[in-house]
């Protein structure tokens, strides 16, 4: 069943991206990876923003890497 946003915490790990954007768990890793977007590596976990994520969703400004 389908969850709204809200219903979602607000740091995302790599399986609610999955879940949420309806893609597997291959996509899901090679989107955190493609620098799209502003990821946070705790050891070897992955987490996003959901308000990142949603705004890269609607078209938002996307993520660039400063030197």
């Amino acid at each position: 069943m389908y969850k709204t946003y809200n219903e979602y915490p607000d740091v995302l790990n790599v399986s609610d991206i999955q879940e949420l954007l309806g893609i597997g768990r291959k996509q899901a890793y090679e989107l955190v990876h493609s620098e799209q977007f502003h990821v946070i590596k705790v050891g070897k976990r992955i987490k996003v923003s959901k308000n990142i994520l949603i705004n890269w969703i609607e078209g938002g400004k996307t993520y660039e890497q400063s030197n």
